[in-house]
């Protein structure tokens, strides 16, 4: 898989799982023009802009554009949203759950 190609129709958002082992999750999402629902996620979340731009709101009222290139850290419980994407967006995210204590 070529993580930069654009399927000819995107109805929605698409979401590529990458990778699933152990703690650790990659995925391939491609935007466009979408915004979403408020997230609250049990994992810590990596993201990086492969292409285009997108901006990043976060419960507090900040906002954090985001553009080819461009990293951000989620932890976990950080309240966001994504409150903007280019046509198309291609986001990298790397999703890590917490090591259950023992």
């Amino acid at each position: 898989m070529n993580v930069f190609h654009i399927p000819d129709q995107l109805p929605e958002q698409e979401w590529t799982e990458l990778l699933l082992e152990g703690n650790t999750r990659i995925e391939r999402i491609i935007s466009h023009g979408q915004t979403s629902d408020w997230y609250d996620q049990t994992e810590d979340e990596w993201v990086c802009v492969l292409a285009g731009e997108g901006e990043l709101e976060y419960a507090d009222g900040s906002r954090q554009r985001l553009r080819a290139g461009d990293t951000a850290w989620l932890p976990a419980h950080l309240r966001h949203r994504v409150s903007d994407t280019s046509e198309p967006c291609i986001w990298l995210c790397v999703f890590r759950r917490a090591e259950p204590e023992e």
